[in-house]
């Protein structure tokens, strides 16, 4: 069976390619003009298992809010394509993950209802010359409504004593959870091979 998935979304204000294969080795080929945005893409592919292919051309001189919106809508499109009817997958998913001083906690569930929880610290405005990291909360809840999962994102520990966060740590720890998260969510379970995981018998 074949967990592979394309998606193209294109408005008056970006143009975006996904393209996605759940049972792949970690392979990235990422392009959306916001470097650190890039590099967030790369941690779900490597850490998720995923091939994962992103092109987004979009209206970077007003600013990158449309680019990581509608890339994270693309995105969510194709994991929830890619899953297909969710026979005998695993559903559920977590990781708590450590990055030097900060530690994170995610959660998924493949559930067919978009629900998303984010929980983080004030950070500074800006990671690089063009990330917001206000739009870290709005890049999980995109994601999230267009995959149709259920999603808490919580950063339980993220200042050293007497500091402030490192922005850079908190986001990317984050995405590393949260790809750890959907790894184990959309592993097949030969135990329930062909099942959907629902009493419902429907996600």
């Amino acid at each position: 069976m074949s967990r592979t998935a394309r998606v193209e979304r294109i408005t008056k204000e970006t143009k975006v390619l996904v393209e996605i294969d759940l049972d792949g080795t970690g392979r990235a080929e990422i392009s959306t003009g916001v470097g650190f945005y890039d590099h967030m893409l790369h941690q779900i592919a490597r850490h998720g298992g995923f091939d994962l292919t992103v092109r987004t051309v979009g209206d970077l001189e007003i600013d990158a809010h449309h680019t990581m919106e509608d890339t994270a809508l693309a995105l969510g499109a194709a994991f929830d394509q890619a899953l297909g009817d969710k026979a005998g997958i695993r559903r559920y998913g977590s990781a708590t993950v450590p990055m030097d001083e900060v530690l994170v906690r995610a959660a998924v569930d493949l559930s067919g209802r978009p629900y998303v929880v984010h929980d983080e610290p004030a950070l500074s405005p800006y990671i690089g010359p063009v990330y917001p990291t206000s739009m870290t909360r709005h890049i999980w809840e995109s994601f999230g409504q267009a995959a149709r999962v259920t999603l808490h994102v919580d950063v339980l520990r993220a200042a050293r004593p007497g500091g402030h966060p490192d922005a850079h740590h908190v986001v990317e720890a984050q995405f590393k959870a949260v790809s750890r998260a959907l790894r184990e969510a959309t592993a097949l379970d030969p135990r329930t091979a062909g099942v959907v995981p629902s009493t419902k018998g429907a996600l």
